[in-house]
């Protein structure tokens, strides 16, 4: 009996002993995996999103030795009639409004301030869009209408095979993909915990094998789309995501400071959701595109590229909001209004007429109920018809 007490006791020993070292081995891992797991959490959403470096893997995207652009402040303005409710519902931590190269209103809120580094979520879409154009402008990639796979050979045999680089950029590759990121064993929260766990997403996206419609007939938003924009971006230049975009965008911008993309673990940019900039440094950005990506006449994406992607050119359904080459068009939009959109809250709105640009970020945990969306947007008219 003392014999079989104390062997099973030596098991038990060596039992914990594994455990302790494959806690250690794998303790970043485990870190990253609980930080995702109450990631957006009521208690703990809002400082998440100011150090999404402390769940995730990252690269830095550094501003360069450049001057700052600076932006000057205009005439004071207050918002209208309802808008310091909206921000309270909304869960708004930074309200940013420019007219004409001037900041006409900047606040914090939430303990948030200017120095934060906020998650762009799907806002960062629209710079992979304006990094495409500027790559195809340069010659790397020969038409929209060419197949993914002559640049991204990997997803040959996927559900991508037989799509073209249009379809990705418009999200009408009819690949199956759930989006609910409510449902923990939704397609996107696997793909999140793909991520924390230092997996890769090329082999994420060449493991998706099903469909529901052919490329090109129907407009379903799936974030999936936007990796496979980027790997073809990747393959057509030999260049990770992180170096062109701070050649190519960052550091001409003059931004206050280094911004970062979240990685997988290959080291590869979380590309449709993963940017993490200042709110001043994405009005920067945001100011560029309104001027046609111009900034102190420098050309830093091509003009016709913009008025391309921004175009609602996707089969979305009518009377429904429209959808460009990552880019998201209102119902109802006059030429030059459209807007980057993430989830939580955070917005880039665009009036190119009026030239009016307004970021916003926030931590909004109601942003999927029904009318959040409208209500947003129909802010941001407000604002911008009222300055």
């Amino acid at each position: 009996m003392k014999t079989v007490l104390k062997w099973l006791l030596r098991i038990v020993l060596m039992l914990v002993l594994a455990a302790a070292v494959v806690g250690v081995w794998k303790r970043e891992e485990i870190q990253r995996l609980l930080a995702v797991n109450s990631l957006f959490s009521e208690e703990k959403i809002v400082h998440n999103f100011s150090h999404m470096d402390q769940a995730f893997l990252t690269v830095p995207l550094p501003r360069g030795n450049g001057p700052t652009w600076e932006l000057p402040y205009g005439p004071a303005y207050d918002l209208p009639e309802g808008g310091r409710d909206w921000i309270e519902q909304r869960a708004v931590t930074s309200l940013l409004v420019m007219q004409d190269g001037q900041i006409r209103f900047e606040e914090y809120y939430l303990g948030t301030g200017p120095d934060d580094r906020r998650i762009s979520w799907s806002m960062a879409k629209s710079y992979l869009s304006a990094l495409f154009g500027i790559v195809m402008n340069e010659g790397a990639i020969a038409s929209l209408d060419d197949p993914v796979v002559k640049y991204a050979p990997k997803l040959k045999g996927s559900a991508y095979e037989s799509a073209t680089i249009r379809n990705v950029l418009n999200m009408a590759s009819g690949v199956t993909f759930d989006e609910d990121y409510l449902d923990p064993n939704s397609d996107i929260n696997r793909m999140g915990r793909v991520v924390a766990l230092g997996g890769e997403l090329d082999d994420f996206a060449a493991s998706l094998k099903d469909s529901f419609a052919a490329p090109g007939e129907v407009w379903q938003y799936v974030s999936i789309d936007t990796h496979v924009v980027g790997m073809v971006i990747r393959g057509a230049t030999g260049r990770s995501i992180p170096d062109l975009l701070t050649e190519k965008i960052v550091q001409p911008l003059g931004l206050e400071r280094d911004g970062y993309y979240v990685t997988d673990g290959a080291g590869v940019a979380f590309v449709l959701g993963g940017l993490n900039f200042t709110t001043r440094d994405y009005a920067r950005f945001g100011q560029m595109i309104l001027q046609n990506g111009l900034r102190e006449g420098r050309q830093i994406v091509p003009a016709e590229w913009i008025k391309e992607s921004t175009w609602p050119s996707a089969p979305t359904e009518p009377g429904k909001i429209g959808y460009g080459y990552q880019w998201w068009i209102p119902v109802g939009a006059h030429e030059g209004e459209f807007l980057a959109r993430g989830v939580y809250g955070q917005y880039m709105y665009f009036d190119q007429p009026r030239g009016v640009l307004i970021v916003a970020t926030g931590a909004d945990r109601k942003f999927r109920e029904p009318g959040v969306n409208e209500q947003n947007i129909e802010m941001f008219r407000k604002i911008a018809q009222s300055l």
